[in-house]
């Protein structure tokens, strides 16, 4: 079987002063942070998020929500089933109540913020990129405004319990969505086991479910 491989791109990037903080009432900034995994074995940092923290198999990016629920959009050719059990998987192990309701609609993948959490399916413009996550969040405030996931038609996509050929849409979309809520991925071959770890292939469901690390880091941000 092909292995792929995850690799990390993070590249912040300066928006326009178009956030309200709450605590000054003053125009806040954004800070556009992008997660590109590739099937190739390189790793290219070109930014990264503000104090950024690593513990035991887990990574803070310094970035959270504020507020709940987090609604979202999946697009009507991306899994809804999968992307649904994600966001419950890590919803089901922490009390904050993360994600809200769901809409299945036209989704879209953004260079800019456009108010909408989404879930979409296209292909992005370099090859072999398996999905790629976009969090936007306040620069001083550190809280994270909006989230978007794109799954790469560079693969076939599906339920690898079925067919173990298939990139699996769940197992996919829980890591993304660890990316959505302020986690970064880890590297560490002592981690190879965690929702987070940043190594996949077709056929790999072993991140669908969180690990006791996942879970920790998750509970770091957002509490027990």
């Amino acid at each position: 079987m092909k292995k792929v491989i995850f690799t990390l791109v993070i590249a912040a990037m300066l928006l326009a002063p178009i956030v309200i903080a709450a605590s000054s009432k003053q125009t806040e900034p954004l800070d556009k942070i992008t997660f590109i995994h590739y099937k190739d074995g390189t790793v290219k940092i070109e930014g990264k998020p503000a104090k950024a923290s690593s513990a035991a198999c887990y990574k803070l990016l310094g970035v959270k929500w504020a507020s709940f629920p987090i609604s979202y959009v999946i697009s009507p050719n991306v899994d809804a089933n999968a992307i649904v059990a994600a966001t419950t998987e890590w919803d089901s192990h922490t009390s904050a109540n993360l994600f809200g309701v769901y809409t299945i609609s036209s989704a879209n993948f953004d260079d800019f913020p456009d108010g909408s959490n989404e879930y979409s399916y296209g292909n992005y413009p370099q090859s072999g990129v398996i999905a790629v996550t976009r969090i936007w969040a306040t620069r001083y405030s550190k809280q994270i405004v909006e989230f978007d996931v794109m799954f790469d038609s560079d693969f076939v996509w599906g339920d690898a319990k079925i067919n173990p050929t298939f990139m699996d849409w769940r197992n996919i979309a829980t890591h993304e969505t660890g990316h959505g809520l302020g986690l970064g991925d880890v590297y560490n071959n002592p981690c190879s086991q965690v929702t987070m770890f940043g190594y996949s292939s077709e056929g790999d469901i072993g991140k669908r479910t969180l690990e006791p690390a996942d879970i920790a880091g998750l509970q770091k941000l957002y509490g027990q």
